[in-house]
């Protein structure tokens, strides 16, 4: 049944209000008063608050006095006779219903070989049934679920249901919705059906070595990437290419014989792998998926895996399993994997579980009664809700338990309120307080009170989050959204104390918005929006490849050496292009593979990158922690030319092998000199060729800057 028809129209809004809808064609002069007629035949007069006229159609806003029983259907009586059956409205937004109805006992599909326990939360359904589909017969059973406290529904059924496939079915204001579970851990091709399975069988040993320690988020390196963009290309070297299990592949060559796959990252140098989202999602047909493209920002069914990353989307072992076993391979290369976790809206808020489930409940409505659309694809989470909160904090406890996550980026997580992001810090830090958590800190639309959401503008109520430092990326490359304009790396002066607070970590101490660097997730580039090198070839078209690409690296050193946690673009540090495609969300492989090719041509600037990263990780200098570290060690040195920033980390024995550091950013193509601090003798280990922890070079007094680029001079401790 997919459609009442009713005369009129009643709501409960509230646990003590009911709202009627009577067409005005019904003569509504006559309606009232009206009578609530209980599941036990009790009759319940209702007292008319007030009468509104609304266009064709007439609302009474009525109270009455007696509790309402859920899971029942009330009927409202006119005056004159006519009925209508009372649905379920607004009244799940309310906190009234998230007190009654909050329950924080198991929810989801729990195996055993002799049984397998249902639970669902559906408190507004008056029936629900688990549809069981066999795995090996042809044959399909629903079993009732009986009523629990607090609006949850459940079952035992006997039997080994191993592989079964299941929905449930419940009947909510009369019609009948069929979903798949929301906490299903397992799915079937396309995420139609959960899966019953036993996740015994899904273990994997212990990696043999433990992961470097992580003593601060600022020791962090994140490097991005999309599972199949990384080993799509033809010359990626991988036999599963983009699959879980090319993720996991080592000892790939490509063009030339150049490293590729894990095992380039590995020599790269970082500590990180954000991975772009793999949860389940919408846009591509698991059955066929080199149809089509997508980044993975569709999310469908929060706790399982994609399957067009599997070998074999209909196993659903498969995605499981070679999932973990991508996940093991990392950290057996010590490197941690970041889940990017998309719990902002769903892909399609009417055909999702949590509205068929509990219509209403799971997303944010505005002040008249629309849906909310901070995200900008029809639905928010309103994740401030208890149950919706719970399901949030739930997955994220799921994911770093089952698949060891070490780390979570957060989709515009300014959409999600304070007090739920606390909630995943909290519950994340029972299980390993190094887990990082970082997001968007945008301030979107959503009707959520701005003190409430978790934006960049709130940092100081969430200290130990990271939020992508938008400020950082457009002071250095320039404006994201305005192609021509330019930033610091691009040649462009103007916004030279931008960049300086941005190097300095961006601390509300120094004018920024952070309470310390581990707040700042400092990037140039990330899967969003053009890429570095199309930036360029629209704002710097001018200027011919050999200098833009001087300036990229500029920009990528900018990222390394500053204050916070460096974020890096896969493909950046090879000057990465994705032909001027700004959006490539749903672009062909041919856009979004990383091209391996492009690596092997630009290996000595790849080098480079890697010896940025070996200096930022030889020197605790370059990833102080605090605020006040940043304000007792870290100095800026002027006056300088308005193309020249430079600084100093001093007294710095303490943190590593040198006492004292300079680092010069130059962004002109012509000589410059500087003078140094003092007339000691500097070692240079890095400047706008070289790079790494080896000196290779001396100034005394002066420094030559033969064009753009980066020089670090240090001097050993003792």
């Amino acid at each position: 049944m997919l459609h009442i028809s009713r005369t009129f129209a009643a709501y409960l809004d509230e646990m003590d209000q009911i709202v009627v809808l009577a067409p005005k064609s019904l003569g509504f002069d006559g309606m009232a008063p009206f009578t609530l007629v209980a599941p036990s035949g009790e009759e319940i007069l209702l007292s008319v608050q007030h009468v509104e006229d609304v266009g064709e159609t007439v609302k009474y806003v009525c109270r009455f006095a007696s509790a309402f029983e859920f899971g029942a259907t009330y009927w409202v009586r006119s005056c004159r006779g006519e009925e209508t059956d009372v649905q379920i409205g607004a009244v799940v937004r309310t906190p009234a219903f998230d007190d009654r109805f909050f329950y924080d006992g198991p929810l989801g599909a729990e195996y055993f070989k002799e049984q397998t326990v249902f639970r669902v939360w559906a408190p507004t359904a008056t029936a629900v049934s688990v549809k069981l589909v066999h795995p090996h017969l042809d044959e399909i059973r629903c079993v009732p679920l009986v009523r629990g406290e607090r609006g949850v529904w459940s079952a035992v059924v006997p039997g080994d249901w191993e592989r079964a496939r299941y929905t449930y079915i419940a009947c909510i204001n009369r019609v009948w919705r069929e979903a798949v579970d929301p906490y299903a851990t397992a799915v079937s091709v396309n995420g139609e059906f959960g899966v019953v399975i036993d996740w015994e069988k899904t273990k994997l040993a212990p990696p043999s070595l433990p992961l470097p320690p992580l003593c601060s988020p600022t020791d962090a390196i994140i490097y991005e990437l999309s599972i199949r963009d990384f080993t799509s290309h033809p010359d990626s070297g991988a036999v599963h290419k983009g699959k879980y299990l090319g993720l996991a592949e080592t000892n790939t060559s490509g063009p030339n014989g150049t490293a590729t796959g894990l095992s380039y990252v590995k020599e790269l140098g970082v500590t990180h792998v954000q991975l772009m989202p793999f949860m389940d999602f919408a846009g591509v047909d698991e059955r066929d998926p080199q149809a089509a493209y997508n980044w993975g920002y569709n999310p469908l069914h929060l706790y399982a895996p994609e399957g067009s990353y599997a070998t074999d989307p209909a196993d659903p072992y498969a995605r499981i399993v070679e999932l973990k076993q991508a996940i093991h391979t990392l950290h057996e290369n010590g490197l941690r994997v970041v889940m990017d976790a998309v719990y902002n809206h769903v892909y399609d808020r009417e055909q999702s579980p949590l509205e068929k489930l509990v219509p209403g409940y799971y997303f944010r409505y505005d002040a008249y009664g629309q849906p909310a659309n901070g995200t900008g694809v029809g639905n928010d989470i309103a994740s401030e809700r208890r149950m919706a909160r719970r399901w949030i904090v739930d997955s994220v406890v799921f994911w770093a338990k089952e698949y060891g996550i070490d780390g979570f980026r957060f989709d515009l997580m300014g959409v999600h309120d304070i007090e739920t992001m606390k909630a995943v810090r909290d519950a994340l830090d029972a299980i390993d307080p190094s887990i990082l958590v970082y997001g968007e800190g945008w301030d979107l639309p959503t009707p959520l009170p701005p003190e409430q959401k978790a934006t960049m503008a709130n940092a100081k109520q969430l200290p130990r989050f990271a939020y992508f430092n938008d400020r950082f990326r457009d002071a250095v490359k320039g404006s994201t959204f305005h192609l021509p304009d330019r930033g610091f790396a691009l040649g462009n002066p103007g916004g030279r104390e931008q960049v300086k607070l941005a190097i300095a970590g961006s601390l509300r101490a120094l004018g920024g918005l952070f309470c310390h660097p581990r707040q700042s997730i400092n990037y140039v580039e990330c899967h969003d929006n053009h890429t570095f090198w199309d930036k360029m070839e629209a704002a710097n078209h001018d200027e011919p490849e050999w200098l833009r690409r001087k300036r990229q690296k500029l920009a990528t050193a900018i990222v390394l050496l500053a204050q916070g946690i460096p974020f890096l673009h896969s493909g950046q540090e090879f000057y990465r292009t994705k032909g001027g495609d700004g959006n490539s969300y749903r672009s062909p492989d041919a856009v979004n593979q990383l091209d391996w090719g492009r690596k092997s041509r630009y290996e000595d600037d790849v080098r480079y990158v890697q010896g940025l990263i070996a200096l930022r990780r030889a020197h605790g200098a370059f990833r102080l922690a605090t605020e006040a570290e940043v304000l007792r060690h870290f100095t800026f040195l002027e006056p300088l030319p308005p193309s020249v920033i430079a600084y100093r980390l001093h007294d710095a024995a303490v943190y590593g092998p040198w006492e004292d550091i300079i680092v010069v950013h130059h962004n002109e193509e012509k000589e410059t000199a500087i003078a140094l601090p003092d007339e000691r003798e500097w070692a240079v280990v890095c400047d706008g060729q070289r790079c790494g922890t080896t000196p290779f070079g001396q100034a005394r007094g002066m420094l030559r800057l033969d064009g753009i680029g980066t020089w670090v001079l240090v001097h050993p401790a003792g």
